[in-house]
């Protein structure tokens, strides 16, 4: 029996103020994903096949346009590299999300994907700053420049991973892209 939207909505706010911010955040994420990793185990429930893993480095068009400015701008390459320095950080993140981070149940689903999404914004970042002295030469600034870009860009790269790459979302970087397409509303109107 489904509760009234008043107590439901009741409960939320209650949990959302006990949670403090970063709390807050966190659990009105899980609140807004899970049905996107439920419907996801829906699916894997009849089918688990796992297609090869593939990777476009960056998502979004990060490599690409990379690519395509080294290409086409002469000197881009030779200074800033033919694909955006943090590349590898993505291909990691992508094998993540390939399979789900391997996991078994809707929750350690959502808990993997956040891990994920958080090492590679932790990557990015830590390139920055591992690679700032030398970088710093090459891009004509301070290497406490280089580290806040990286940190800029890490920043920019982890929220939008968190906004489009949920499970279920028809994108081609989607949370377990290697499974089948799902859908949140296959289950949409089941009781509980």
């Amino acid at each position: 029996m489904a509760r009234p939207i008043a107590t439901t909505a009741r409960n939320v706010a209650l949990m959302l103020a006990m949670a403090g911010p970063a709390g807050a955040q966190e659990a009105a994420s899980r609140l807004v994903e899970m049905p996107g990793h439920r419907a996801l185990f829906d699916q894997l429930e009849e089918n688990r096949d796992l297609t090869p893993f593939v990777t476009d480095g960056c998502s979004g068009g990060m490599s690409d346009a990379w690519r395509l400015v080294a290409d086409r701008f002469e000197g881009f390459a030779e200074v800033l590299e033919n694909e955006p320095p943090w590349e590898a950080c993505c291909v990691t993140h992508d094998r993540a999300y390939h399979d789900a981070g391997g996991a078994t149940t809707p929750e350690q689903s959502f808990d993997a994907r956040l891990e994920a999404d958080r090492t590679l914004r932790s990557c990015v970042s830590e390139m920055g700053t591992d690679r700032a002295e030398e970088l710093a030469p090459q891009y004509g600034v301070t290497p406490d420049q280089v580290a806040a870009g990286f940190r800029t860009v890490a920043g920019a790269m982890y929220l939008a991973v968190r906004f489009g790459g949920g499970p279920c979302s028809g994108l081609p970087w989607r949370w377990g892209f290697g499974f089948d397409q799902c859908s949140v509303l296959d289950g949409a109107f089941k009781s509980d």
